[in-house]
């Protein structure tokens, strides 16, 4: 198996648990979502510290930690990513996770506008049109449903903004985002304590739960790492889509969530978008990669 074939594996599996974690948080929606988000904090911490202590990075965790300018940019990112998953735990709660896979749908056409403005990339004809229809979905389902999708609005934004904010530091991803997760420990114990246990007093079952959301969290991201330093950034872009895809089929076909003649029009917009957008994403990528190969002849 050749590492692009590994990389193509990791990505899909990464996809899949990532598209699939609506069934983990659904068995804790009796639980409030700021004591699911918090002890998810907790136990990505620990996976994290293991995960770098077993590969001796420890004193390179230590390092960015005492960079107060490095911190300065953390702490955007952590504010950034944990709004995300306390909107996306709060989704499955209240049924709402078809809106929250609308969101990561439109994320990557979010940034690529935040590319243009904050890092001067060009926009293609494709990526114009792609953001232009993406644009008219959230207008039809504002218009269908009388409410702005405020939910798939700030799950697509708030991880567009945190991918800026990471194109911003010279950091691994495990590194920053162990370092990311222990700048909200203060607050995620003052939640856990301030709630008795934060529901780990429920019961066996919800407590073990709350353990596992440690290695949900990081175990894809660590293999998203693994593939995006295999494939081309193309074909990344396009497998990303799996996760989306999974998230409303769960949504729909599992939760039974209501989805409306308004929804299919807005996710017919968005799915067009994104055809659009991922032929435009391999095409760049082919030719970066025939321009790489003549370079090197």
């Amino acid at each position: 198996m050749t590492e692009a074939t590994k990389g193509v594996f990791a990505m899909i599996a990464a996809c899949c648990i990532w598209g699939l974690s609506g069934l983990f948080y659904k068995q804790l929606a009796h639980v409030p979502p700021e004591q699911v988000l918090s002890h998810r904090i907790l136990w990505s911490g620990v996976f994290f510290a293991s995960v770098l202590a077993v590969q001796g990075r420890l004193p390179q965790l230590l390092e960015v930690l005492r960079d107060w300018a490095r911190v300065r940019v953390l702490l955007l990112a952590t504010a950034m990513i944990s709004l995300n998953w306390f909107i996306f735990i709060t989704s499955v709660q209240i049924e709402r996770a078809t809106e929250a896979s609308l969101g990561y749908y439109i994320f990557p056409l979010v940034s690529v506008v935040l590319g243009r403005l904050f890092f001067g990339e060009q926009l293609s004809r494709a990526q114009i049109l792609a953001i232009g229809l993406a644009a008219l979905a959230v207008v039809v389902l504002t218009y269908g449903l009388g409410v702005a999708p405020w939910i798939a609005l700030v799950l697509g934004i708030s991880f567009a903004i945190y991918g800026v904010v990471k194109k911003r530091l010279d950091t691994g991803p495990v590194v920053s985002v162990t370092a990311e997760v222990l700048l909200l420990y203060p607050l995620a114990l003052l939640v856990i304590a301030a709630t008795g246990g934060g529901g780990f007093q429920n019961s066996w079952h919800d407590a073990a739960l709350m353990m596992v959301s440690g290695p949900l969290t990081g175990m894809p991201l660590i293999l998203f790492s693994f593939a995006a330093r295999r494939v081309a950034l193309g074909s990344v872009g396009v497998l990303q889509y799996l996760n989306p895809t999974l998230q409303a089929f769960v949504a729909t076909v599992i939760f039974g969530e209501l989805f409306t003649p308004w929804h299919g029009a807005a996710f017919g917009l968005i799915w067009s978008a994104v055809l659009i957008f991922s032929f435009g994403a391999l095409r760049k990528s082919r030719r970066s990669a025939q321009e790489a190969q003549r370079a090197a002849l």
